[in-house]
């Protein structure tokens, strides 16, 4: 029998992201075809949301475009590439 222990109680991150909501856009975008084809021609996170705003506020999980956990400077680095 092994046991596991937590090593870094104070990790805060989410599957490599730094909040759930972050988490959850970014895998809605990198893997909704057409989600991700949008992002890839508004070129940052913000135009995205502004775009987004005339069709759907949110992910199909219920997270908004526009929540203010969403860690907009992570998303523009690793999704838009910024």
């Amino acid at each position: 029998m092994t046991a596991t222990y937590q090593t870094n109680i104070t990790d805060r991150t989410y599957n490599g992201w730094s909040n759930y909501e972050t988490w959850n856009i970014a895998l809605w975008v990198n893997n909704d075809e057409s989600l991700y084809h949008i992002a890839m021609e508004q070129g940052s996170y913000q135009d995205f949301v502004e775009y987004m705003s005339e069709f759907r506020s949110k992910t199909p999980d219920g997270v908004k475009f526009t929540d203010p956990k969403v860690n907009v400077i992570e998303l523009n680095s690793e999704i838009f590439d910024l």
